[in-house]
């Protein structure tokens, strides 16, 4: 548990300098350790929108509200997400 502790904050340090890339890899190695701990998907939900990783912020939404069916922060990311999809299909369709 300690370790988990130790690599979310430090997933959660990246992400306040704007490192997103390194902030999810962080999250994904606490999803490791425990695959029921909320946060760290919705976390690395955030990472993947600001990567523009659409598709993999909709899947971890998903997993957070199989878990936690009222958690408004998957159900806000999850919208961002299906917007950010959209907007990339219209662009793709107009090429």
């Amino acid at each position: 548990m300690e370790k988990f502790k130790r690599l979310k904050n430090e997933g959660n340090d990246f992400v306040k300098m704007g490192e997103y890339g390194e902030a999810a890899n962080k999250y994904s190695e606490c999803m490791k350790l425990n695959t029921e701990e909320c946060t760290v998907y919705t976390n690395r939900a955030l990472c993947y929108l600001k990567l523009y990783k659409y598709e993999e912020a909709k899947q971890d939404c998903d997993h957070v509200l199989q878990i936690e069916d009222t958690n408004i922060k998957a159900f806000y990311r999850r919208a961002l997400a299906y917007k950010g999809l959209q907007v990339r299909k219209k662009n793709l369709a107009g090429i």
